[in-house]
């Protein structure tokens, strides 16, 4: 089951009335839309209406934001990511999609749309249309105008009730609690003036940390009215956010004002340190961006997510124009890109260390903002985006991201005049995208290219690199011979350890995967423990997981069963730090080989069945090595046989109904004792 929610924050106020209005036409409406103007809280009923549907347990949830999106094209992509579909097919991204999410009883929220409501509109009417379970719950300004779409006008909260108590918790959190009947009333009147807003509430409400609730009155009160005498354009509502919103900004220090603009630039919530590093400078100091951090957490122009900092999408677009107005929209794209390009420079120089596995959560929760570095390299600086994609490709490939990773380097090819070795490491990363997506003939084809650029060059590591790719196109089309003899004289040409750089690492690992489908086992053993050890010392995760699948696969193959099952639980844990949901389906599929050698039937029966959930999520039916297929019939039959055709088919049926991630961390959290 989907359970994709952003944290709900506490102290959800009102609302009872649409609340239930909208848990109704959840049940009966296949398109609910929830329209209002910017502040009014559309999100914030969204996702309480999600929460409660996701804690129901009836169905399963997901959440797109869309605010980030510039355009359309990472509209489809991004749906994905929210139902946990990691597309390795040559389909067309939305038929893709519709497949996976056909037969799935879900709701699916699309945060934001106003800006994309054509695509919106298209992508909604193919869903629904295709996926007769699925309701797909929008906020934006506007309906997106899908047939059957059920519109839910979002009011602000009642100005005397509603609006009051969220203005004296909000109060109160700020440390400013309304102490006095006489601040009641006070509030009341605020509230009045704003309508009800609640973003106008909660920035009024920010401002009590440091002036008194007369005080705030006063002051907003003559900018209303002032506003209220001008031509304002939009309704009154909107113009008491854009008032409040000024009004804050009015009464923010000139570097709150200053950190208020740069940070527009950011497209997830971020951390201290990277806002130091993006948004400090000339007239705000590295050294006074925490103390500005503060000041807009206190005025809640920014919120806390976790360890970051979140900026809500109507205050962030009123840092952009601010942004521009200062001229300095261009230089914070730049230093924003130049950041994240140096981020992604520094985990590729890590990838070997004991911080491989975080380095993959980092670039994982900044993938939104590497996707703007992206689009803004492209535009301006070809080459870097040329970099940028070719050194994220692999770990995109690897954790869900691999139909962006082939799109943004296909283009940044296209743009980039570029050669030397940063091309040739984008067109190596561009084969393995090719070879995860099934397209054996054009990786091979790409990895003999990358081969012969990288003797001219004389760049042993790009050799190092084009002999994995070349190896692993021979693996997985059968000829393990060709495999071995590609990276083993890669690796005699390069010479040094295992361990002396990331294509020293891949090669032997291919050698590995050649030796065992050669049935060279007691080689294949010795080559695949001497790697994990060398893994293991250094925190290393990916390359240590597929040595556990092949010292799984070898341990099979010698009638080791508790050996192997052991082997299988570490390459699946290894796979589950670092987010690759390929790697999870190819050793949920072990795992249950394993099991069934053992003699656990259930256990190998809900593996098997978690596994077909793994693969169909990344677009293809099980694949692997060739040598694995035998092993899957051979113990599916051998689990069928230990519990008899009823029994086999009842737990098959009650493991697919399960929630695959529940599955996994069942048995890794609680594995076998024995047979």
């Amino acid at each position: 089951m989907l359970r994709n929610l952003p944290a709900v924050p506490p102290g959800f106020v009102g609302r009872r009335g649409e609340l239930a209005h909208l848990e109704d036409a959840l049940r009966e409406e296949r398109v609910v839309t929830l329209t209002g103007t910017g502040g009014v809280g559309k999100s914030r009923l969204a996702l309480e209406a999600a929460d409660r549907a996701l804690r129901a347990g009836e169905r399963g949830v997901a959440w797109a934001d869309l605010w980030p999106l510039r355009d359309d094209r990472l509209l489809v992509a991004t749906v994905a990511d929210a139902v946990d579909f990691a597309d390795h097919t040559t389909d067309r991204a939305l038929d893709s999609l519709t497949a996976w999410l056909a037969d799935r009883d879900a709701l699916l929220v699309l945060d934001s749309c106003e800006h994309l409501v054509g695509p919106c509109r298209t992508l909604v009417a193919r869903l629904t249309s295709a996926c007769p379970r699925l309701t797909v719950l929008a906020t934006s300004r506007e309906p997106l105008g899908v047939p059957g779409e059920h519109v839910v006008a979002v009011e602000p909260l009642p100005p005397a009730t509603d609006a009051v108590e969220m203005f004296r918790l909000r109060a109160a959190a700020a440390g400013a609690p309304l102490s006095s009947p006489a601040d009641m009333v006070t509030a009341a009147r605020l509230c009045e003036r704003l309508e009800g807003m609640p973003l106008a509430v909660e920035l009024i409400a920010g401002q009590l940390a440091h002036r008194t609730v007369e005080e705030v009155e006063l002051e907003l009160g003559r900018r209303l009215d002032i506003t209220a005498d001008g031509p304002f354009p939009g309704p009154p509502r909107h113009r008491a956010v854009r008032t409040t919103i000024g009004w804050s900004h009015e009464l923010c220090a000139p570097v709150e004002r200053l950190l208020w603009a740069r940070m527009s630039v950011f497209r997830e919530p971020v951390d201290a340190r990277t806002v130091r590093l993006v948004c400090g400078g000339g007239p705000l100091p590295e050294n006074d961006v925490d103390r500005a951090l503060t000041g807009l957490v206190r005025k809640s122009v920014l919120s806390r997510a976790g360890s970051g900092y979140r900026m809500l999408d109507t205050v962030r677009e009123y840092g952009r124009m601010w942004l521009d107005q200062v001229g300095e929209s261009r230089e914070s794209a730049d230093r924003h890109a130049s950041h994240f390009l140096a981020m992604v420079r520094d985990a590729q120089a890590g990838w070997l260390g004991e911080e491989q596995a975080r380095w993959y959560e980092r670039l994982g929760s900044a993938h939104a903002d590497l996707c703007a570095a992206l689009d803004h390299l492209l535009s301006g600086r070809p080459d870097a985006a040329l970099e940028l994609t070719g050194l994220l490709a692999f770990p995109w490939s690897c954790c869900g991201h691999l139909r962006e990773a082939a799109a943004y380097l296909e283009d940044a090819l296209a743009l980039s005049a570029a050669s030397g070795p940063v091309r040739t490491k984008a067109l190596w990363a561009l084969g393995v995208t090719r070879v995860l997506r099934g397209e054996h003939e054009q990786a091979g084809q790409l990895a003999v290219f990358c081969r012969d650029r990288a003797a001219l060059q004389e760049d042993v590591g790009g050799t190092l690199h084009a002999a994995y790719l070349l190896g692993l196109t021979h693996l997985l089309q059968g000829r393990p011979m060709a495999a071995r003899h590609e990276t083993e004289g890669a690796l005699r040409g390069a010479g040094g350890t295992a361990f002396t750089s990331a294509g020293h690492v891949l090669c032997h690992l291919v050698r590995v995967f050649a030796l065992t489908a050669e049935g060279l086992l007691d080689e294949a053993r010795r080559a695949a423990e001497e790697l994990r050890h060398g893994c293991v010392a250094r925190g290393e995760w990916w390359t240590r997981s597929y040595a556990d699948y092949q010292l799984a696969l070898i341990a099979l193959f010698e009638d080791r069963a508790e050996d192997a099952t052991a082997h299988a639980l570490s390459m699946l844990d290894g796979k589950r730090r670092i987010g690759d949901s390929f790697g999870i389906a190819l050793g949920l599929d072990l795992l249950a080989s394993a099991l069934a050698a053992q003699g656990a039937g259930e256990r190998a029966v809900a593996a098997y069945a978690a596994g077909e959930t793994y693969w169909s999520a990344v677009g293809h039916p099980q694949r692997g090595t060739p040598e694995l297929g035998p092993v899957r019939a051979r113990y599916e039959d051998t689990a069928r046989s230990l519990l008899g055709d009823d029994r086999y088919e009842q737990a098959l049926l009650r493991s697919a109904l399960s929630d695959p991630e529940t599955i996994l961390h069942r048995l890794l959290d609680d594995p076998p004792k024995g047979s």
